[in-house]
Parts: C-alpha cells; structure tokens; sequence
C-alpha cells in the first residue's frame, strides 16, 4: 500500500513536469482562430454604436485604433452595414487594426482564410501580416452582389508562434470608414507529393486554404507570386485580380472535391513551373468545366505550355458538366511554365454582375512519347494474342 502511494507521489510530479511543456507545445488548430467570428461577448457586452478603445475589449483580440464591433442590419447614414456571418463583426477606422498570437509549427505555411466587406471608403484595402511579411488586398472589385467575399492569404511560420494583424492602411475624412472583416480561419498547408506520372504539384487542386461549409462563394486567391508561401500549394496566382478556390459541395466540380473557377478574363492568371527534360515532347492535359453557378457562356481558356499556346473553349458532350482538353508541347528547358486564364469575362446569368469563369482541374503534364510507347506496346500485344488465338486454332 505505501509502495502503491508513492508509485502515485512519483507519477503526479512526472506529469506536473510534462504539463507545461504540452502547454507550450500545442499548435493552432485547423479552422477558426480564437473568437474568429467575433461571436464572443465583451465583458461589458456588445456595444451598439460605441467604438471600442480598450484593446481587450473584443474577446482573443488586441486593437489599435477606431476598431468597433458591428451587428447585422446596423445603419451609418443611408447605409447597412454589411455582416458577412453571423451577426458580429469588426470594422477597421482609420490607421486600426486588430491582432492576435498564437503557437504554430515553425517552418510550415500556414493559410489564412477571412470574410471580408467595403464600407464608405473610395479606395479600400486591408493589409494582412505576420510581421514582417504582408500582403495587402484590393476590396474595390465586388465580385458578387452579395458585397463580402472570403479571401486566402498564405505565411511561412519562420518561428514556434504567429501574431496576425490585420489593419486598415487607408486615411478617410471619416475616420469610422473601412473594412468589415470577419470568420477569420487557420490551416496548415501540407505540398502533396509529385506523382510519378506527373510533373504537376497539386495538378488535382486538393490541397488549399480552409473553406467553410456554411459559405457558398468559394475563396478567392488574390495575388501571390512567391509559390513557395502560396494558399494553393504548387500554384502562384500572377494576375492583379483574383481567382476562385470552389469545393463540390457548391459547385460542380470535374474531380475530387477542389477546383480553381478562373475569373476577369487576362486579369485573373494561374500558373506552376514543373520539371521537364530540354528536347523532350510532353503533354499538357486538364480537365476543363462549367462550376454550374448559372454563368454565362461562351466559356473558354487559354492555356499555356512553354512556347505554346491555345484557345480552348468549352462544349461538353451530353449532360457532363466538363471536358478534357489538350496542349502538346517539347520542353525548352529544365523547367517548364504552365498557366491558364478566361478569355473572356464572364457574369452570372441571375443577376449579370457576379464574375465567373471557366473551371479547370485535373492538371497533368507528362512525356507525350510515353503515351505514344503504351499504344505501341498495346499494338504489340494485341499482335500477340492473334497469333496465338491462330496457333490454337
């Protein structure tokens, strides 16, 4: 009995000791950071027309600045506010911005998924940061009559915690205009292995930014050019304007449960360098759809490969809501760009203002004289058996 008890004495301090090291070790979850929908009361409640000047004062969340919690159906002037979910959210004022830390796995990328909205401003923007890295996002083009979109944005845990910040870098006469964010949501980013038959990283589009089920406008991936911190691993998006990450649950998707809707014509570009060998011919394939979301057609992509270029527009056969396309092309060098864009720019037949696209999915490129070998190795075969069928005979 009193070896049992101090058995126990030895095992409590074991794991008083280990506690604080799990404590310290835990890492940010995937989806909602703390209070990233700003559903959680303030300790004095939720104001309805107060700002917020104490930095504590939105559960989670540090502020600077004209920063003030809005409800759904909240009036400034002539104008309802616009709540993206739920029935909270936060305005940004002038120069303001709000901020929170939290541990991650140094060296991996992480995605940063949040609903945002314009107010008044005539130039409105919202900078996105994990000190020192940022990126600012142009809310001036409303993509949907709705007013919000979701946006994804990427960063490289260069140490053991994050502090994002997101602020209001814009300086009105009204200094209660800006940005409405809300639904703020983390995920960690895995680049999925390279096929063998494959030179395309993520070609199936998979792999992404977190997305939420009770959203159907999709995420919209707006301007990045390093593809090493990208939302869409593998992928850099190079265009001024965005493009659409959409999910089968509210789209019609060719493959899997991730696709890319291209959207504003030029302006809207995807794209990937993959490896190739100098001199060798390859082929460019992908799977190119209608995301069922009531857009106008014609529909139609320009797909690039090296030196090669071509228009492909979209005729399905039947009732499928996809087609597979394809672009032959020989290597120049060791590595090769591939990228699509819409060719023309498209709206929704509804309400003839929501941009849409072509889908594409699917992606592949491989060596155009395997194909060539398998046919010839299946001639050969068939050669075979006919000959053999004959002997018996």
């Amino acid at each position: 009995m009193a070896r049992s008890s101090i058995t126990m004495k030895w095992v409590s301090m074991f794991m008083l000791l280990l506690l604080p090291h799990f404590t310290l070790t835990t890492k940010a979850d995937d989806g909602l950071v703390g209070n990233g929908d700003f559903e959680a009361s303030p300790s004095n409640g939720f104001p309805s027309e107060a700002l917020v000047e104490s930095p504590t004062e939105i559960p989670s969340w540090k502020s600077n600045g004209t920063v003030e919690l809005v409800e759904s159906g909240q009036k400034q002037g002539g104008m309802i506010l616009i709540v993206p979910q739920g029935r909270h959210a936060v305005r940004l004022g002038n120069d303001a911005e709000i901020s929170q830390e939290f541990p991650v796995e140094k060296g991996s990328v992480y995605s940063v998924t949040f609903c945002a909205a314009r107010t008044c401003a005539q130039l409105e923007s919202l900078n996105v940061s994990v000190p020192p890295a940022s990126q600012t996002i142009d809310l001036q083009t409303l993509y949907n009559v709705q007013g919000w979109n979701p946006y994804a944005v990427s960063f490289n845990a260069d140490s053991d915690s994050f502090r994002l910040v997101f602020k209001n870098p814009g300086m009105e006469d009204d200094p209660t205009c800006g940005p409405i964010i809300d639904n703020i949501a983390i995920k960690k980013l895995f680049t999925p292995d390279k096929p063998k038959d494959n030179a395309v990283v993520n070609g199936d589009m998979e792999e992404g930014p977190w997305m939420f089920r009770n959203t159907s406008l999709g995420v919209l991936l707006p301007t990045n050019l390093d593809e090493e911190t990208s939302s869409l691993p593998g992928w850099i998006v190079e265009s001024n304007r965005a493009i659409r990450y959409i999910d089968s649950d509210h789209f019609a998707v060719p493959g899997g449960k991730r696709a890319i809707e291209l959207l504003s014509g030029k302006e809207g570009i995807i794209s990937q360098m993959v490896e190739t060998k100098p001199d060798k011919d390859y082929s460019l394939t992908f799977s190119l759809g209608h995301a069922d979301d009531k857009c106008k057609e014609p529909l139609a992509v320009m797909a690039f490969a090296g030196d090669q270029a071509q228009n492909i527009h979209y005729t399905p056969n039947s009732n499928s809501t996809f087609q597979t396309a394809n672009l032959n092309f020989t290597a120049k060098a060791d590595r090769t760009r591939i990228a699509f864009y819409s060719i023309y720019y498209n709206t929704r037949s509804d309400d003839m203002s929501s941009l849409c696209g072509p889908v594409v999915d699917d992606v592949r490129v491989w060596f155009a004289a395997a194909t060539s070998l398998s046919k010839f190795a299946l001639s050969r075969l068939s050669l075979l058996i006919f000959g053999l069928l004959w002997l018996l005979l």
